[in-house]
Order: structure tokens, then sequence, then C-alpha cells
């Protein structure tokens, strides 16, 4: 839930820019009309402190092991299911609308680049581990405002695989993938690698660009302040043009010097290197001529210039506030690619959720009877941990955990497999690897015998 609270905030607005504010204060969203980098969003109830509990004694016994089979209490979780997490994807389409804007193919590159950066930007500090979605659970997001309706299904439980199809509004883009979350633990640290395809067409253009997600690792699980980094190679590939961009996602290293830098190029249907991209996913992307990066590095100066040129890719309906201080270099003749949005001030106490995602699990009235009863708007487990009931939030996990494992014994045992409903296995059509495909038919608000899962 995300919202304005009345007496505190307008408190804070007294504060910071006199009474006189009270008086004209107003919500639009989530952002405040008066105070836009001083906002606060909330949900029902703030995260649970994790001092007390040791993950190690869960942990210990699975080192090298892959943990889609392992139980974790509940108190590790964040209050989404991992088919909300994927959603998080689409806080920044405005790029991918900038990209249909533009007449240039390496232009539309830039973006779609940009895209595949700003998709990872909200795991930053977020530390607590989505729930794991049923077989057949379903989650929808339609936001007008951002011009694109979304749709996603678990459809398949081992190996855990999560589909997703979103569209544009107008038909302007279509932007798929399955993804397969292989989670493995190495003593001090759990690694994510997010193995699957993700697919976005430009119609407009007849272009398809395919990439792969970074690996994510979670560092200091068993001691220590946890923290995260995004490490890998990227590569985005226009499948009609043959232009790709490679982007390199730095490891932190043995003295954090490359902590969330990413650096990469553009190469056009020749191979030619035509520019270089760089910045930090937690903060912002720059792209700057490839020979003027060359002479810089060689130049060896470390100066910055604290302002970049006019942003080539900008959100049409709101300005983004730039944080307090930027950690990036900006090296001459760069101008602004992505800039992350500020995050609420009180984020750390909601599960360091953007402002985006504090509004996944939003249920309104009017989705009553509207959406499936897949959705995991309405999982008992997830609406419990959200409400900070944790007690009720564990018993429901067990229990939706154990009927979840009786109805796939039930099914084995007659042969009869689980099917999914809104997406069939098939051949991704641009690079020709296995995916899952949207069978239509979700948008037509029909949804007979669906199976009983919560």
């Amino acid at each position: 839930m995300c919202y304005m609270p009345g007496t505190s905030h307008r408190r804070k607005c007294r504060s910071l820019y006199g009474k006189g504010s009270v008086k004209v204060h107003r919500a639009q969203r989530d952002t405040c009309v008066i105070c836009t980098f001083t906002r606060f969003c909330f949900l029902p109830a703030s995260m649970f402190s994790r001092n007390d509990f040791s993950i190690w004694s869960i942990l210990r016994k699975c080192i090298g092991m892959e943990l889609s089979k392992i139980t974790m209490p509940v108190i590790f979780n964040e209050p989404l299911s991992f088919l909300q997490r994927l959603t998080e994807y689409m806080e920044h389409t405005y790029l991918i609308h900038q990209a249909n804007a533009s007449s240039d193919s390496i232009e539309r590159m830039k973006c779609v680049a940009a895209f595949a950066v700003s998709a990872v930007a909200s795991q930053w500090e977020r530390t607590g581990k989505p729930f794991n979605p049923l077989l057949g659970e379903t989650y929808e997001l339609v936001r007008e405002d951002l011009g694109f309706r979304l749709i996603s299904e678990q459809v398949s439980h081992h190996p855990p695989v999560s589909a997703f199809h979103a569209e544009g509004l107008k038909k302007d883009f279509v932007f798929h993938g399955s993804i397969y979350p292989k989670l493995k633990f190495w003593g001090k640290s759990v690694e994510a690698e997010p193995k699957g395809i993700i697919t976005l067409e430009l119609p407009k253009y007849n272009e398809a660009y395919t990439w792969t997600n970074p690996t994510c690792c979670v560092h200091n699980i068993i001691v220590g302040q946890l923290w995260i980094e995004q490490y890998g190679n990227v590569e985005v590939i226009n499948h009609k043009t043959g232009e790709r961009c490679c982007l390199n996602f730095k490891p932190c290293g043995l003295f954090g010097k490359e902590l969330h830098k990413v650096e990469g190029y553009i190469l056009d249907k020749s191979k030619k290197k035509v520019c270089s991209l760089y910045g930090k996913w937690t903060e912002c992307m720059y792209i700057v001529d490839y020979a003027a990066l060359e002479a810089h590095k060689k130049s060896g100066k470390g100066t910055a210039e604290k302002k970049s040129s006019k942003p080539v890719c900008t959100p049409s309906n709101h300005e983004i506030s730039l944080p307090e201080a930027d950690t990036v270099e900006v090296i001459p003749g760069s101008y602004l690619l992505w800039r992350i949005a500020p995050r609420p001030v009180n984020s750390t106490e909601m599960y360091s959720f953007t402002s985006f995602a504090m509004q996944l699990n939003e249920l309104d009235k009017d989705m009553d009877g509207l959406i499936p009863k897949t959705d995991c708007r309405l999982r008992p487990d997830i609406r419990a941990m959200e409400n900070g009931d944790i007690d009720l939030a564990s018993e429901e996990k067990k229990r939706l955990e154990e009927k979840q494992r009786a109805a796939c014994k039930t099914h084995s045992k007659s042969d009869d497999e689980l099917k999914t409903k809104w997406f069939q296995q098939g051949q991704n059509p641009h690079n020709g690897s296995q995916d899952w495909l949207f069978s239509t038919g979700y948008w037509n608000r029909n949804y007979p015998l669906l199976p009983d899962i919560y």
C-alpha cells in the first residue's frame, strides 16, 4: 500500500516548507506535490527484526546445494511473491517508450540497454527472500499511467519456473520471459543465477531484443551486515539489425572499488564499437563516445564533472528526483541515460521496498471478482506477513506448502499432469531456445476450472 499519511507527513512538510504548505498539501498517487523527494510510503506493518534468528542453523548442511527445495522460516521472507518481484522489471517502462520514440536503431539500443540495467535496480538492499510461488499461482498488474499490463504464472514446481508476459496498452511493445532462479549456498553467501531468456519486441520496427540477467549474490549470510552485488556479462542482441550491447556487471573485488559498477559498449552491425556505457546499477548509467572513454582511461584523469548534459531517456509523466550525491565519476562528453528513482525515506523499515514495490500487493475493492482466485494478492501467508502477523504467516506458509505437495503427489499417482493455464512451453521465435510463451485468453476475464491452490 502506498499513500500519504496525513498528520505525520503534513508535520514533515511543515518543518521543511513552512506552515503554508499544509494548506495545499495533497497527493498524486505516491508522490507529494509539495515535497516530491521526501515522500513517505507505507505497508500495513513494518518489517520484523531478524536479529534473534540464525540462518546458519538452517543452511549449514546445505553448502554447495541448490536451495529451491529447502524450506526457510518466514522471518527471512519479504511480503511479496517472486511473481511480484518479477513485475518490478516494469518500474522504468518509460525507457521502452523512449526507445519506441527513436527512429535510430543505435539510440533504441541505448534505451533498451538502460532498461536491462534498470530491471535489477530494485534488488539493491533487498535482502528479504520473496515467497516461492505455488504451481498455478498468477499475478497481474495493469498500470495505465505507465502504459502496460502484465500477467505472470508459476509454470513449473521442480524446477521452479516463473513466466511473465507484459504488453503496451497501445500495442507498442511486448516484453516476456521465463525465469528459473537457481539458488546456491556457498558458506558465507547465497548466489541466485536467474536462468532464462528475456525478450523485448518493438512491433513498430519489427525488432526483437533478447538478454539474460546477471547473477545476484547476497553476502554475510552467517555474520555481519547483509549486502548484495550483481555480477556477470549481459549481452543485449537486436535480432533484426545484428547490433549488440555487451554489459559487464563487475564483481566487488578485493577492496570494493568495483562494487555495483557496470561497463559496456554497443557494437553496430559491422561489429564496430560506436559508444560506451558506464555507471552503477544502483544509481545511474551514462553514455559516451567509445574513443572518448579510451582517451580518458589512457590519460588517467580522475576529475569528475558534477553535471551531465541533457539526458536522452527521461520519463514523460514526472521528473526523477536526483539522489543527494552520486558516486559515479562522469567522463567529459557523457550524457545521462538512466537514473534510479529515489526510494521512500522510510524504505528501510519497509523491507527496503521501492514506491513501486509497495503498491504491488494492493487489493482494491474493484478487483473483487475481477482477478482470478490464483492471484497472489489472495495468498493468506503473504497477506498475513504484510499485516504484521508473523505467526499466522508461518502457519499459512506451512499449510500451503503441504497442500501443494499433496496435490502433486495425487497427480503423480494418477498420471494426470498438472497443466499450466496461461503459458505453454515452446521455442523462443528469436533465438530458438526453450521458453514459456503466453497463450492469450487471460484478459478475456473468463476463468473457469482454476485450481484451488490457497
